[in-house]
């Protein structure tokens, strides 16, 4: 059957086992999550050397899974089987081995727990496998087996999770905070995860988590970040974008070129969606990732200062600086200098023919 993450979590904490787990998706965060919960909890500590068994998908097979998990427990009520990395076993849909594989799915033992780590990529519902893992309409999927599928959260649905999660470990989180980490770390989820349980560790009692403690914490300079470059650069504000720059170029490590030219990507991107509906509800708003009045203001002074044809010539220019960080028609450059070029050419409106030819 198939089931989402908070289903398979509530059976887990009822001590609630299914025979086969299929963990699969391009978000490793539930997969992770999942399997590491099986791991710890089914048996119990002085049980695990008899009966658990770690595989990892490129040094194994079918035939080796299903060798490990026809074994009984010894000593124990379940024996538990994690295949981690499952998209490398080389024969897992393969048609010599399928008569088995399929034969142990439709009546697994019921003393083995079976766990598949199927990441960043999902099984084609057009194989076999992939059929009999779903079900249809025509035939139900096998009792024993449970099968999460773990998608990316899109960038609109980032922020409301992490005040989800935050409230789910009994804290709250500012929506300053809650906009910042969305944008700086975007759907991560296990790094996010990490930041968040990281500050939980040193929040004072009776506070929230805040901006000041996300800068503090996730190593994000109060003045020089990339969120008071993006503000400089809509506002114009020469001086200020070249003390940011300068920093960045003294601290490269803090503030490397790729994540700050993604950021800046995302910034235009949606400022040329909005070229094309001045006017959006609040659900438009939502649709953007951009929840908070606060997000939305360097949105709205951006549709002044830079229009539609303008928008889309920087984010050709943002593009360029990506292809510069690749070593593509970037000669000797740095980081800081691929930067500083592109900022100097967004904030002064030289045309895009003559920085990049007809």
């Amino acid at each position: 059957m198939t089931l989402t993450p908070d289903e398979i979590l509530k059976q887990l904490q009822q001590r609630q086992f299914a025979p086969v787990y299929f963990l699969q998706g391009e978000e490793p965060y539930y997969i992770d999550l999942v399997a590491d919960l099986l791991e710890k909890t089914v048996l119990q500590e002085h049980e695990k050397g008899f009966n658990q068994v770690v595989l990892y998908g490129k040094d194994t097979d079918v035939a080796g899974i299903l060798g490990q998990a026809k074994r009984f427990p010894m000593m124990a009520e379940r024996s538990v089987v994690i295949v981690k990395e499952a998209q490398a076993v080389a024969d897992l849909e393969a048609e010599k081995t399928w008569p088995f594989l399929e034969a142990y799915l439709r009546n697994p033992l019921q003393s083995t727990v079976l766990v598949l780590c199927y990441k960043h990529k999902t099984l084609d519902a057009r194989k076999k496998l992939g059929k009999l893992l779903a079900g249809d309409k025509k035939e139900a999927a096998p009792a024993g087996t449970v099968l999460l599928t773990s998608k990316k959260l899109y960038d609109n649905q980032v922020a409301p999770w992490l005040s989800q999660y935050v409230r789910s470990k009994g804290q709250q989180i500012t929506p300053q905070a809650t906009a910042m980490l969305a944008e700086y770390i975007g759907a991560e989820l296990g790094r996010l995860t990490n930041e968040v349980d990281k500050m939980l560790i040193n929040l004072l009692p009776g506070h929230s988590i805040d901006e000041d403690l996300v800068q503090r914490m996730v190593g994000i300079s109060k003045e020089y970040n990339i969120f008071e470059l993006q503000s400089a650069v809509v506002r114009r504000d020469v001086l200020k974008a070249n003390r940011i720059l300068l920093y960045f170029e003294a601290n490269p490590k803090n503030n490397p070129l790729i994540p700050n030219l993604t950021l800046l990507f995302n910034y235009f991107s949606r400022l040329l969606v909005l070229h094309q509906n001045p006017n959006p509800s609040e659900a438009d708003w939502l649709k953007m990732g951009l929840r908070f009045p606060m997000q939305r203001r360097d949105y709205q002074t951006g549709l002044k200062v830079f229009d539609f044809h303008r928008t889309r010539d920087i984010v050709h220019l943002i593009r360029r600086a990506d292809a510069q960080s690749k070593g593509i028609d970037s000669g000797s450059m740095t980081d800081g200098e691929i930067l500083r070029e592109l900022i100097w050419l967004i904030i002064h409106p030289v045309p895009l023919h003559a920085v990049v030819g007809a």
